[in-house]
């Protein structure tokens, strides 16, 4: 309707098209006479789908990708191109075409599949019977799987930096680790983990594991292990995991290590949450009793303006039926929002592992990192509703005084202890346009820290030699700065920005003291590390 009502600009992409596609007609005449032609349309550079040379080099598999390439790439372009329409609808639009785009390619599909034909006659049919036996698994499991779940199990291949558990109530287990150096900064290191997963993702294996390189620093670390919540914990509210999750770590710790203060990290919806939790206690506490130094936040926001491409889900009418449904069950089950996720990146994280296990009879490749992705969670009705509308819809996280949490208005203009804000390049979740503008909601000393890749391997990015990775790190000090003009004004650095982070950290702990044990006397061990509520499923 929107294009009917343009006249003249759909005639302008309709002249567009004609020609795109008479340069294809052309391509495809010559490719049949067997005459070279260099492909009119190409792959996006993230696109590894046509990968293998036989979509090049063979002509009638090179047509079936070209001609698929550009429906996908017209419908797409004149999706954004509607006049009249709002950005909004815009992405939805394109983001629900898109799924059904990726849905339809021939790659997905084994009679048009050429690499997965070509292991059906290599393999005398075996690769077809190992895909449907992978299909039937996956079936059953009612999940495609993305690795295979008997190659990990935490506590013996993951999660096992040595802790104990020293403090449980129903909403989480505080994990203190043992130390790993003689000596140790005297005020602690607390880290809130993302309830929508489980903690581990921040101990996978002793490579990986950023609690063991913390410890290896010298940093005295405390972390929490959230519990799985089920139908009886439907009523547990956000003001429950700010007071009875973060502010109890925060003084737990403080009594653990004897020190009137501790330094905060939040990653994901726990940075929101400790982003709440510090302006609840500049506001609950005077300023010479206030138990946090500084704070650290990987990948969050505070601001739900552009969310990304979950967005898509998040309109009135969509969380009133999510919220009809968590309300009869009680929670939202993990499954459910980990089909949401994967289906932001459908390519990737669905239709990538249906194409390797089902029509190349491949087994799910064993991976940490996806491993702990399958692992998911609940999310209880009141708190995950709560969350989904007040922050997601209404977006009032920023504005100050409109949200009461925990008995205090909440404004994060009143955050004054200084904030290190990492974010990713590649993340869909937390877009880092978006995190960064966090800086421009609170006060004290800033320093934001950008760094390739995504969400999780954003995150989880040990330094290694040679480096893998880099990132982007400098002071942001004026709210008016932008993220491109913050990017342009600071330097890349090659490796991981956990190095940098321990430059901003490690002075700020305090002097150097014997290092304490992961449990003592006052503070029994109720469990060794990794607890009990992350085998909960």
């Amino acid at each position: 309707m929107a294009w009917m009502l343009h006249p003249q600009e759909l005639a302008e992409r309709l002249f567009r098209l004609s020609t795109d596609l008479l340069e294809l007609q052309a391509h495809s005449v010559k490719r049949s006479l067997g005459l070279p032609s260099v492909d009119p349309v190409l792959p996006q550079a993230d696109d590894a789908r046509f990968v293998d040379p036989v979509w090049t080099e063979s002509a009638s598999w090179d047509l079936v990708k070209e001609w698929y390439l550009a429906f996908t790439h017209h419908i797409q372009d004149i999706l954004y191109e509607t006049p009249a329409l709002s950005d909004r609808e815009r992405r939805r639009a394109a983001f629900w075409w898109r799924k059904w785009l990726n849905a339809v390619a021939p790659t997905n599909y084994l009679w048009s599949n050429p690499v997965a034909l070509q292991k059906l006659v290599e393999t005398r049919g075996e690769s077809l019977w190992r895909g449907v036996e992978n299909m039937m698994e996956d079936v059953l499991s009612g999940n495609v799987r993305m690795t295979n779940p008997d190659d990990f199990k935490v506590g013996e291949n993951l999660a096992t930096t040595p802790g104990a558990v020293v403090f449980r109530n129903h909403l989480l287990e505080v994990i203190h680790y043992a130390p790993r150096s003689e000596r140790v900064g005297a005020e602690p290191l607390v880290i809130v983990t993302p309830w929508i997963n489980k903690y581990y993702i921040l101990d996978l294996t002793a490579r990986k594991s950023m609690v063991r390189y913390l410890l290896d620093q010298g940093v005295d670390v405390f972390i929490t292990s959230w519990k799985n919540p089920d139908a009886s914990m439907r009523d547990l509210a956000f003001d429950d995991y700010l007071v009875e999750g973060i502010d109890r770590i925060v003084q737990l710790a403080r009594e653990f290590t004897g020190q009137s203060r501790v330094h905060a990290v939040g990653y994901c919806i726990g940075g929101t949450a400790l982003a709440s939790y510090m302006a609840w206690a500049n506001r609950r506490y005077p300023p010479e009793q206030m138990p946090v130094a500084d704070w650290t936040l990987f990948t969050t926001l505070v601001d739900f303006h552009k969310p990304g491409d979950i967005e898509v889900f998040i309109d009135p009418g969509s969380i009133d039926h999510l919220t009809e449904q968590m309300a009869r069950k009680g929670y939202l089950d993990g499954k459910e929002m980990a089909a949401s996720f994967r289906l932001l990146r459908s390519n990737s994280l669905v239709w990538h592992y249906i194409v390797k296990g089902w029509l190349y009879g491949e087994a799910p490749a064993a991976f940490d990192v996806l491993y702990w992705n399958m692992d998911s969670t609940r999310m209880p009705y009141a708190m995950h509703a709560w969350y989904l509308r007040e922050l997601y819809l209404h977006n009032r996280l920023i504005q100050p005084g409109s949200l009461t949490v925990a008995g205090q208005p909440i404004d994060l203009g009143i955050i004054r202890q200084a904030l290190y804000a990492v974010a990713a390049e590649d993340d869909h979740i937390a877009p880092w346009q978006q995190a960064f503008r966090t800086l421009h909601h609170v006060s004290g000393d800033k320093r934001f820290v950008l760094t390739t890749s995504g969400h999780i391997l954003g995150i989880v990015n040990p330094p290694v030699r040679p480096a893998k990775r880099a990132y982007w790190a400098g002071p942001a000090h004026r709210k008016a700065d932008s993220p491109r003009a913050w990017q342009a004004s600071v330097k890349q650095h090659a490796g991981s920005w956990w190095e940098d982070w321990m430059h901003w950290l490690k002075p700020r702990l305090g002097e150097s003291v014997p290092a304490r044990p992961a449990a003592t006397a006052e503070f029994p061990s109720l469990a060794a590390a990794p607890g009990t509520y992350v085998h909960e499923h």
